[in-house]
């Protein structure tokens, strides 16, 4: 994805290996955007017992340096929550408490949060419905007839290939189609399918803006402006966040949510209670569980396809779930953005990167996104 320099903002060139940590906190001034207003009353997280930062951590059988590691994956912010409470915030580069980072497929499971909201309120009567009923355009594509689940638990069977080191991967297609100005919409109705729905799960990007297509559909509101009423105001957005549009003014629901490292912390906060915020109930707890585990085998760890090859991870409602017993799930971006949980712990935590060797290959070496987990498992076993 390739975008003309405006106001001296340097083009964003994907995938390239060029430094990308100047460009990753401004991509509003590249992007028409929709607004999420700060809320009137903002939450602050408190200040817990100050923790440090582990000073290595094992991947792969070796022992490796957490500030090296911190250092090699352009790490902008690092933000770690004990109980909903700050114990360790530290911020590099570009980064800072105010602010606003692209997150990237973090974007994917706020997109979740809010369909599971539209469920919740029968604005969507069920998720075993299929997703053309609400969304016409996409009758007759890779999506007719598909059940939202599948579609929510990317095992719609559309033919997709999510590798960013390829630029005639469908990804890097869908890239050209929003910087050539074609709406998003018009590229979904073009889909054709590969699979049966609901026996493969295959990361697809184009999965999550059907969704947002759904969400638009269903509750007759901009993304933007239903967001900011069921999640950004009763979670206390402490910032203006912004959320990128295609020519058409409709979100990339796949990878377009902006903010900052304390207010990406939120979704993790909330899923971490199952739904509830300060003694209310924002999100619905059935949602939540459902969200975060993998319900049948394709969708297991091990079998999740991600491009050319398979990650050791499982899949639920556009969370992802590292391999383990202890209930961890991750919302995780390209570049290693994270908002990772470990509930067990009650631990929360947000990594904002710019990993600039990301996405040139499909070499976990390049793309660190299971070292990342570890690395965070560090964190989280240190603190509790």
């Amino acid at each position: 994805m390739t975008e003309t320099d405006a106001s001296g903002v340097k083009p964003l060139n994907m995938f390239s290996g060029e430094p990308q940590h100047d460009t990753f906190p401004r991509m509003k001034e590249l992007f028409p955007t929709g607004k999420m207003r700060a809320a009137a009353s903002p939450h602050r997280f408190p200040d817990g017992v100050p923790v440090e930062m582990p000073r290595s951590y094992v991947f792969d059988g070796q022992e490796r340096s957490s500030e090296s590691f911190l250092a090699a994956t352009d790490t902008a912010a690092l933000l770690v929550l004990k109980d909903g409470a700050v114990c360790l915030e530290r911020y590099a580069l570009t980064g800072g408490r105010d602010v606003t980072w692209i997150s990237w497929s973090v974007a994917k499971s706020f997109v979740s949060a809010l369909v599971g909201i539209a469920v919740d309120e029968r604005l969507i009567d069920s998720i075993e419905e299929p997703i053309d009923r609400y969304v016409r355009v996409l009758a007759g594509s890779a999506y007719g007839g598909v059940r939202i689940k599948d579609v929510l638990q990317m095992s719609s069977g559309a033919r997709w290939i999510e590798d960013y080191s390829d630029p005639d991967s469908d990804i890097s297609r869908f890239g050209a189609a929003i910087a050539g100005g074609e709406s998003l919409e018009h590229f979904l109705a073009g889909m054709v399918r590969e699979c049966q729905p609901g026996t493969r799960c295959r990361y697809n990007s184009a999965d999550t803006q059907a969704l947002g297509s759904l969400l638009v559909s269903a509750t007759d509101r901009a993304i933007t402006d239903y967001r900011q009423e069921k999640l950004c105001d009763p979670l206390g957005l402490e910032y203006d966040g912004y959320w990128l549009l295609d020519s058409a003014g409709m979100e990339m629901a796949f990878g377009g949510v902006n903010l900052t490292a304390r207010d990406f912390a939120k979704i993790g906060e909330l899923y971490r209670n199952h739904g509830g915020w300060t003694g209310q109930r924002v999100g619905p707890a059935r949602w939540v569980e459902a969200s975060t585990r993998p319900d049948a085998p394709h969708l297991q760890a091990g079998n999740v396809i991600v491009g050319g090859h398979i990650l050791p991870l499982g899949y639920g409602y556009q969370w992802w779930i590292p391999a383990g017993d202890c209930g961890e799930f991750s919302a995780i971006g390209v570049y290693n953005q994270f908002v990772y949980v470990d509930p067990s712990r009650g631990v929360v935590i947000v990594k904002l990167s710019a990993n600039r060797a990301y996405g040139t290959s499909e070499d976990e070496a390049d793309n660190r996104e299971m070292e990342t987990i570890e690395f965070l498992r560090a964190i989280a076993r240190a603190i509790a």
